[in-house]
């Protein structure tokens, strides 16, 4: 049996033990080398302080990931509303100028029949085409204006609650609708281009 009280903590081995680990799920969602490593190192900071308080109703690893998950949203907080960038918050429009998804109904939001992205053949077996795959599709996020990629982030790979998105990147529902739709419409546009099968 697992020990999973706060005495089984044991910082000295969190980076060679996690340290891979987490790095690798930071840099899935920060697009950035050196972000996700600054993430990781306030991540270890701040459990750290906090391993007296560490109550052991999960594993070391999860408790960590879920410090670290706060982290990520901070920095997408922090990145959102840094006066220094461009303000793409922005009111919903009546129309949106794109016909490519259904605007009524139970399908609203949804891809009109052959409106789709091109079929990618991405294989799920194949190691290597997954990791090109994603490369392009982190360089295509780094194109987004920065509330965009937050907003596209938080939601797709977080599975972050749309109220939480809004709160932590301070817009609107509407805006976020927005933001998400031109978000998706941007990415499928770069990935159709940079993406070679």
């Amino acid at each position: 049996m697992i020990d999973n009280s706060k005495n089984s903590l044991k910082p000295e081995l969190w980076v060679d033990e996690y340290g891979d680990f987490l790095y690798s799920y930071a840099v899935t969602r920060v697009y950035s080398q050196e972000i996700a490593e600054d993430i990781i190192q306030e991540t270890f900071y701040s459990a750290f302080k906090a391993k007296d308080k560490f109550q052991g109703k999960s594993n070391e690893r999860t408790w960590l990931v879920s410090i670290l998950k706060n982290k990520i949203i901070d920095y997408y907080r922090k990145k959102a509303n840094n006066p220094e960038l461009p303000d793409y918050d922005f009111e919903l429009e009546t129309e949106i100028e794109d016909s490519s998804f259904i605007s009524k109904g139970a399908f609203k939001g949804h891809w009109k029949d052959g409106m789709g992205p091109g079929n990618w053949h991405l294989s799920p077996i194949n190691k290597l085409e997954s990791e090109e795959f994603y490369q392009v599709l982190f360089r295509c996020l780094s194109f987004l204006p920065e509330k965009w990629a937050a907003a596209f982030t938080l939601k797709n790979m977080e599975d972050a609650e749309s109220e939480i998105i809004c709160k932590n990147l301070n817009i609107s529902a509407s805006n976020l609708w927005v933001i998400m739709h031109r978000a998706r419409m941007q990415l499928r546009d770069c990935m159709e281009k940079n993406w070679q099968i």
